[in-house]
């Protein structure tokens, strides 16, 4: 389990000195348990790694928009620490989908469902969100999806 894999390397980055990983991953396990608390209202989860991955794509996403506003405004030092949790945290995610291997799924979504215009998208995402959310960036899946539905 994910999860798992962040507590053993919470304590192998302690054993290293490492203080910058030590950091992030305290930050991924805050977030986490967060989201386990927000979870207890809505039933029992089905599966933690899904969760576990949802909450560090969000996580990694937030950081690159802040690297983006850093480095707008000229803060190179701050952009370049964002930088370092964001690797941090990639570690533990499963490995992304290709841009052409998103494009085989999204094709083979919009033949399974017959899908043809637009209007069709919102079914074609959801199926590929429902398949493939865990290793798929769902933001530049989006445009894939518009451009190979126009």
């Amino acid at each position: 389990m994910i999860r798992d894999d962040i507590k053993q390397s919470q304590i192998a980055a302690m054993k290293a000195g490492d203080k910058e990983s030590r950091a992030a991953i305290g930050l991924m396990q805050a977030a986490i348990k967060n989201r386990d608390i927000e979870a207890r209202t809505q039933g029992p989860v089905a599966d933690d790694d899904a969760l576990v991955v949802e909450v560090l794509q969000k996580m990694v996403k937030q950081r690159r928009e802040s690297i983006a506003m850093y480095r707008q405004g000229g803060r190179e030092e701050l952009a370049a620490g964002e930088e370092a949790e964001v690797a941090v945290i990639e570690r533990f995610l499963p490995q992304q989908m290709s841009e052409n291997e998103t494009r085989a799924a999204i094709e083979a979504i919009k033949a399974e469902l017959g899908a043809s215009g637009r209007k069709d998208m919102g079914r074609v995402m959801a199926e590929l969100k429902s398949r493939h959310a865990a290793n798929l960036d769902m933001s530049k899946a989006s445009g894939l999806v518009k451009a190979a539905l126009s």
